[in-house]
Formats: C-alpha cells, sequence, structure tokens
C-alpha cells in the first residue's frame, strides 16, 4: 500500500507537471513535445513495474502477463532517460549512440520475453533477475554515461547558475536509481526519476524565461540598429532625444555632431544607388573609427546625415573628431571609383551654456550646412545637384 501510494504521487505530479508546461508560453512546441513525452514515458514505466510488483507472488497470475509487465518496464524506463537527452537538442553523435543503444535494448528485452533470460519467475510465481539482467544494466549505466556527458555539453551554452540547476538533476536520479538496485525491497527509481523531472522542467522554465529575456534584448536593439550601416537609427536618435529633453540640463562636455557626405545624388545618379550605398557605408565606417572606445552615440538620422552626441568633448577633442573624419574620408575609396567627402559641424555646451538637446543640435546643424556651402563654394559643383 505505501509503494501504491507513492506511485500515485509520482502519477500526480507528472500530470502537474504536463499541466504546468501547457502553460508555460516561453516554452517552444518542440520543447513541449518532448518534455510530454519525457513524462508519458516514466509515468508508463512506473505504471508497468507497480503492475509488476502487484502481481508477483499472486499464484493467480499467469505468468506471460508478468514477463509482459516486466518487459515493458525495461524497455521504457531507459526511453525516459533518452527523452530527457533529447530535451538537451544536441544533434551528435552521443544522441545517435543513444538511439542505437535503446533500440538494442528493445530488441534485447523483446527476445528475453520468449523465455527465463531477463527475469525468471519461482514456485511462488516470484519474479526475479534472469542472467541477462547484468547486461541492461550495463545498458542503462552506459545510457547514464551518455546523459552525463550531454549534460556538460549542454550546460557550456549556459549561464552559470542555469549550469548549476542543470547538473543538480543527474544526482537525484542516480541516488533514486541506485538506491533500488542495491537495496532489498527499495523502490525509489521512479520516485527519483519523477522528482527529476520536475527538476528538469524547473531548469527548462528559468533557461526559456532568460532565453526569452534575451531576445527580447536582441529585438529591442535590432530596432534600434540602422541596417545599412550598423549605426543607431532614426528611432533611437529620437528615443536619445527625449532623454536628454528630460534633463534639466546638459553636461559641461557634452557635444553634438552633424555630418553629411558631400555628393551623394551625384554618386547616385551617376553611379547607380549601390554605390551610394557603399558610400554611406564608407561614411558609417569613418564615424565608427573615430568614436570608437568613446561614449559616444552615432546615429544616421538620414540617406546621408548622421548625427553623434558625445557627452566628453571639449573644443580640443572637437576639432581632432573633425581632422580625423577628414583624413580617413580622404583615405576611403570605393569600389565604384567613388571619392569620400564630408561636411561635419559641431556644438558644445561649454560653447553655448544653456543650451537644452535640440538647441545644440540645431546649432551644429547650422555649423555643418555653414562648411557644406564652403565645400560647394571652393568646388564650384550646383549643391541642389549634387546634395
Amino acid at each position: 500500500m505505501y509503494y501504491t501510494s507513492i506511485m500515485i504521487l509520482c502519477w500526480l505530479s507528472l500530470g502537474a507537471l504536463s499541466v504546468l508546461v501547457r502553460m508555460n508560453s516561453h516554452l517552444s512546441e518542440e520543447d513541449r513535445r518532448l518534455l510530454w513525452l519525457t513524462y508519458a514515458l516514466v509515468a508508463a514505466a512506473a505504471l508497468a513495474e507497480w503492475i509488476g510488483v502487484q502481481l508477483s507472488g499472486r499464484e493467480t497470475a499467469p505468468h506471460w502477463l508478468l514477463r509482459a509487465v516486466k518487459c515493458a518496464d525495461y524497455i521504457l524506463t531507459p526511453m525516459a532517460g533518452g527523452a530527457l537527452m533529447a530535451l538537451m537538442g544536441l544533434r551528435n553523435r552521443w544522441e545517435k549512440a543513444m538511439m542505437a543503444i535503446l533500440a538494442v535494448n528493445t530488441v534485447l528485452q523483446l527476445i528475453a520475453l520468449t523465455g527465463n533470460w531477463m527475469i525468471t519467475i519461482d514456485a511462488q510465481n516470484r519474479y526475479v533477475h534472469g542472467p541477462l539482467y547484468p547486461v541492461y544494466i550495463l545498458l542503462c549505466l552506459a545510457i547514464f554515461a551518455m546523459m552525463i556527458l550531454q549534460f556538460a555539453l549542454y550546460g557550456r551554452s549556459h549561464r552559470q547558475r542555469n549550469r548549476t540547476a542543470l547538473y543538480a538533476v543527474m544526482p537525484v536520479v542516480l541516488a533514486a536509481v541506485a538506491l533500488q538496485e542495491l537495496l532489498p525491497d527499495v523502490r525509489t527509481a521512479y520516485l527519483g526519476m519523477t522528482i527529476g523531472a520536475a527538476l528538469m522542467f524547473i531548469h527548462y522554465a528559468e533557461f526559456a524565461q532568460v532565453d526569452s529575456d534575451d531576445t527580447i534584448a536582441r529585438q529591442a536593439l535590432q530596432m534600434q540598429l540602422d541596417p545599412l550601416t550598423g549605426l543607431l537609427n532614426r528611432y533611437a536618435y529620437s528615443q536619445a532625444r527625449k532623454i536628454y529633453a528630460e534633463s534639466e540640463r546638459l553636461p559641461e562636455d557634452y557635444g553634438a555632431f552633424t555630418i553629411d557626405i558631400n555628393g551623394l545624388k551625384q554618386i547616385n545618379d551617376e553611379l547607380g544607388h549601390e554605390a551610394g550605398d557603399e558610400l554611406i557605408k564608407g561614411a558609417a565606417e569613418c564615424i565608427t573609427e573615430v568614436f570608437k572606445g568613446s561614449q559616444a552615440q552615432c546615429f544616421r538620422t538620414g540617406g546621408d546625415e548622421f548625427v553623434v552626441l558625445s557627452p566628453d568633448t571639449d573644443t580640443v577633442r572637437a576639432y581632432a573628431v573633425i581632422n580625423r573624419l577628414e583624413y580617413l574620408a580622404g583615405r576611403w575609396q570605393g569600389s565604384f571609383g567613388q571619392k569620400l567627402s564630408m561636411s561635419v559641424g559641431f556644438a558644445l555646451e561649454r560653447n553655448n551654456p544653456g543650451f537644452n538637446a535640440e538647441e545644440l543640435i540645431h546649432e551644429s546643424d547650422l555649423a555643418m550646412y555653414a562648411v557644406k556651402a564652403d565645400y560647394y563654394r571652393r568646388s564650384g559643383r550646383d549643391r541642389r545637384r549634387s546634395r
């Protein structure tokens, strides 16, 4: 009766886990199916062992039925371990080896069902281990060894806290199975497997939550990135301006740079938009190189327009930035033969005390347009046609 009570609790726990899996929105459909399959195999194997225990010693129980339920027990128990291994999603040679061992064990059990090789039944109609039972134990140990190896490989892709929770599952299952095999009349294997299944669900629920959070963070970042240049996009620029607008005052060393490519329209008209896109990417690469390692935020705000918001800029550094940009642009050469020229304007908070971010960026715009006008005046090109 005590063993029956334990089994009922195990089945109820597996049922509750199945409901929790269904309710967890962070799990993929594939993970749900594998978890349900694992629980079903554990429940079915536990049921087969329970029936075997109930039939053992009953003189009215037919021998074939006792052999059949023990055969099912010995087939389904390793399969539950295989399902746990499949949950890790590692498609490698160890998983293939696991499938091969499960197939060998299934064939072995079906063959042994015809004789007294896996279990023998004594005069009191009780089953005892047969001569091939050690082979079954060796196959189970091989499965456990591969599971431990897979757990170690699987844990490498997890954060430390997830790995710790993951590794804590195996000792529980191993201890429960070992106690049942080493101690007479002790039935702890399926209790341990049920606890292990619960711990695996806790691990999966936490890992799925972390993975979901990471996915959301990546998507949020992608929403703010310009696909052509990899710089922050117009949306991110608007968000940054909102943040600075909420601040009472800008930092003293705050600076804004406005950058515009010279002659992009002419490049698009003469060489095509692919050449124009390459020019834009070249400008972005120069901007990224100049501000690399700083706290500056670099935005592509339009077709050929860029804004850099830098919290650590003074006049000397601002002119150094312009000189460096001009140097890198002068060295840049496109695959279509196009050259890179940029007009750069800047404005600093220290030179415009009391300005908010909008006013400082507007001042930077005015400076950039003055530089651009000078560029077209010196080059003798029609700004309206060259842009």
